[in-house]
């Protein structure tokens, strides 16, 4: 069932935190900035760690009543330079984020770029089997995760340890031992303690993600399929479905609120037992007289600045593991290698075109299933083949291999004789133009899907490639004309009005090589006439590979190949084959009596 499906991408495996050294290089292109941001960040710990001192200074100077000319001078001076220090740790904290603030958003831009085009580079077997909302969600997290990586080891761990070392080392040289040993054994309960609860609890956040990337998979799902859902009047049953993921959801949500609650209150009982202890002490020790009640004061202001970033340690944790799982996905899309890639001597392929030629062609998606079986054909410069054929036969598989979508298994396809799978891709489909029969278009203007085919093409040439698909009348009818939002996936426009976007695009491209896959399937019978006449006037001068299952659409090809099961069984022009009386003629035959029917 689609509810039961686990995330493609999702793992129940520990975090690698090997993985830091792999997002560490992202910093060195700010290394000067993140120079700059540790400095500020010493500044702020230093000016934070003398506060307490302020404060006790402050305090043992009222306390001891001390007379004369300066009695009003020093606790004034004392006041501001209190104040002083605690607005220089808040600046130079805001300073320093200020700077690292540009490494952290360049990081989370350069992560998704290089995601993004790894995506692209990616086989279409990839990207039929993926989910796009799960997929989505993980390059989200993936890349905010790096960024929040970054900061916590600059900004919260480095400054935690740095405060850690300069309180303990005031108290080891301002009081007893017995205080330096009371912190250290605190701060080492309530890390251990802030680990193991969060070790724990980690996997209910990570439960609660998997089920979210469910839940916004479905959603995603079903908005993409509006039409099917309407047509079969199943909003209640998406809803429900919907509704069974959210509810999984929200428990996993609970387990996780429930046990961050325990989380904190273990903590909160550490640090009151620790303040307890190390107040009694000082307290027993002003009674003694061994220390002043500015020492008392300081002690509690440092075990208060102290508990202060410890506090957040078990978010950081938790999140910084949460942060590697999902960087360690976005490395795995990344170290997962395209299976068709160019190889290290792929040269540029001439950009005349010239003859397509399949050679033993044989593939198939899985090894038990073979869709092709020894396809041989040769498309001549200029000239037109088409393709025909029952359902399944291989006929789309043919312009997916020329394409270079997937390589062959056996046998070669070269154009004007070279293999295509030594030129480079992009000077490959450079040249190869496709009129598709599902035709899926971006959410964006009429405008925008035409140039697709050539962006800088001018508003002439655009507009003469509407003339020539016959869309210019439709065009015109448009209150926003050529700058009508066509909606997502284009279906704000008919099929018919679609598939003549397609037409005009290829147009527009001018490509030496042309597919044309069921060109016009969801044209009417008009129309159709008008738009073939104009495809056969482009694909006279071009190498032209159509596919069709209406016949009476390839009677002009110069060669017709009836392919079966895989093995063209069948090649000639439309008279032959119909002389032949074979599975051309008795398919040709068939449809003309459809026809008059």
């Amino acid at each position: 069932m689609r509810n039961r499906r686990q995330n493609e991408y999702s793992s129940d495996q520990r975090p690698n935190w090997r993985i830091i050294a792999s997002v560490l290089p992202y910093l060195s292109e700010f290394r000067q900035r993140v120079l700059l941001a540790l400095g500020l960040l010493v500044l702020a710990k230093v000016a934070t760690v003398m506060v307490p001192v302020t404060l006790k200074w402050l305090v043992d100077y009222l306390d001891e009543g001390r007379g004369g000319e300066l009695v009003l001078m020093v606790p004034i001076a004392l006041v501001l330079a209190y104040g002083a220090l605690r607005f220089a740790g808040t600046a130079f904290q805001e300073l320093r984020d200020a700077l690292f603030a540009r490494v952290a958003e360049r990081t989370m831009r350069r992560a998704a770029l290089q995601v993004f085009e790894h995506l692209h580079r990616l086989e279409l077997g990839f990207h039929l089997m993926r989910r796009t909302g799960a997929l989505a969600r993980d390059i989200e997290r993936g890349t905010s995760g790096m960024a929040f990586l970054l900061r916590t080891l600059v900004f919260n761990i480095v400054p935690t340890v740095i405060e850690v070392a300069l309180v303990a080392l005031i108290l080891a040289i301002a009081f007893d031992i017995e205080f330096v040993l009371t912190v250290v054994v605190a701060v080492a309960v309530y890390v251990v303690y802030s680990l193991l609860i969060t070790e724990w609890r980690t996997r209910f956040v990570r439960e609660a993600n998997e089920l979210d990337n469910r839940s916004n998979t479905r959603a995603v799902d079903s908005m993409l399929n509006y039409e099917t859902v309407k047509y079969f009047n199943a909003e209640a049953h998406e809803a429900r479905a919907y509704d069974r993921d959210l509810a999984a959801w929200e428990e996993a949500r609970i387990k996780h609120r429930v046990s961050l609650a325990m989380l904190n209150i273990g903590q909160a009982f550490i640090v009151a037992v620790a303040m307890t202890v190390m107040m009694a002490m000082a307290a027993w020790q002003v009674a003694e007289g061994r220390i002043s009640l500015g020492d008392l004061t300081m002690i509690n202001a440092y075990l208060l600045q102290l508990f202060i970033p410890l506090n957040n340690l078990g978010f950081i944790y938790r999140e910084m593991r949460e942060s590697l799982i999902n960087i360690e996905r976005i490395f795995g899309l990344l170290k997962r290698s395209p299976r068709v890639a160019d190889s290290e001597e792929a040269h540029e392929l001439p950009p005349a075109g010239g003859e397509v030629r399949f050679a033993a062609v044989e593939f198939g998606y899985q090894p038990e299933r073979p869709i092709l079986r020894g396809v041989s054909f040769t498309i001549p410069a200029g000239r037109k083949v088409a393709l025909v054929g029952p359902s399944g036969a291989g006929k789309s598989t043919i312009a997916r291999l020329l394409f270079r979508f997937y390589d062959v298994d056996a046998g070669r396809i070269t154009i004007a004789g070279y293999d295509i799978r030594t030129v480079k891709q992009a000077s490959l489909r450079a040249q190869l133009g496709v009129v598709p029969q599902d035709t899926v278009l971006f959410n964006d203007t009429i405008r925008y899907n035409i140039a697709y085919g050539c962006p800088e093409a001018s508003d002439e040439a655009i507009w003469r490639a509407v003339q020539q698909a016959h869309l210019d009348r439709f065009i015109a009818a448009l209150p926003q004309g050529l700058d009508t939002v066509v909606g997502e996936r284009g279906l704000k426009l008919s099929g018919g009005e679609k598939q003549r976007v397609a037409i005009a695009r290829v147009l527009l491209k001018d490509p030496p090589l042309l597919i044309l896959d069921e060109a016009t399937s969801s044209l009417d019978s008009t129309a159709e006439r008008a738009i073939l006449a104009t495809l056969d006037e482009v694909a006279a001068s071009r190498t032209t590979l159509a596919i069709a299952h209406r016949l009476s659409t390839i009677q002009d090809a110069d060669t017709i190949l009836y392919i079966e099961a895989g093995e063209v069984v069948e090649a000639g022009r439309h008279e032959e084959l119909l002389e032949r009386n074979g599975a051309y003629a008795r398919l040709w035959r068939h449809q003309q009596a459809q026809g008059e029917s």
